[in-house]
């Protein structure tokens, strides 16, 4: 265990630094990383919690993280990467998501959000609000989300100014899921991938997001 303790510590710390070394405009954007990718899969074959879905778990799972890696992006930056020459002017100020307990259902409520800074436009928000309802092996999610919104909270760069929030449901049935695999958790940092073996890598984040 104590073995386990200090190769830990040390996996996370080149692992933080590395990302950190990439900034973070690169490493939200699809910008796979091999030696992040190595430094992961060692974080995953020794991961404290082995089910972090259990109920028991659910207080080290549930709070604010901010997104510090995504191996191939998010929804958001690939969409951002694909604009030609106006992409490299969108800034991503950060990418985080909240999740909380719902107490009615076996699920959790999952909220995320990423903040951006658009030439004249000034700063927006988009916002995804959805569930998650895992499986038995209490490491997998089926993820689906039933709205989004979007508000610009510094328009035109005016920071005592900003837009009502504009939210828009999504109706049940065209609601989509999503498998989501919660690979690796402690108290500091948490690892998901996706379907398709997407890699993201979540940092506690101690302040409250609004």
């Amino acid at each position: 265990m104590a073995e386990d303790n200090t190769a830990r510590f040390a996996l996370k710390t080149e692992l933080l630094l590395r990302i950190e070394k990439l900034g973070l405009q690169q490493s939200l954007f699809p910008t796979s990383d091999e030696l992040i990718d190595k430094l992961v899969q060692q974080l995953e074959g020794i991961s404290p919690i082995p089910q972090p879905l259990q109920p028991k778990h659910l207080p080290s799972l549930l709070g604010n993280w901010q997104l510090v890696y995504a191996s191939a992006g998010t929804i958001v930056t690939r969409q951002i990467a694909s604009i030609p020459d106006f992409g490299g002017a969108i800034k991503i100020k950060r990418v985080w998501q909240i999740l909380a307990s719902d107490s009615n259902t076996r699920k959790i409520l999952a909220s995320n959000s990423a903040q951006l800074e658009l030439p004249i436009l000034g700063e927006w928000q988009l916002q995804a609000n959805g569930h998650w309802k895992w499986s038995t092996d209490e490491k997998t999610a089926t993820v689906s989300f039933n709205s989004f919104s979007v508000q610009a909270t510094k328009p035109f760069g005016l920071s005592n100014w900003s837009f009502p929030e504009l939210k828009i449901p999504v109706l049940e049935f065209l609601q989509k899921e999503a498998l989501w695999i919660t690979s690796y958790l402690d108290q500091e940092i948490r690892v998901g991938r996706g379907t398709t073996d997407n890699l993201f890598v979540f940092r506690r984040d101690v302040k409250p997001s609004t």
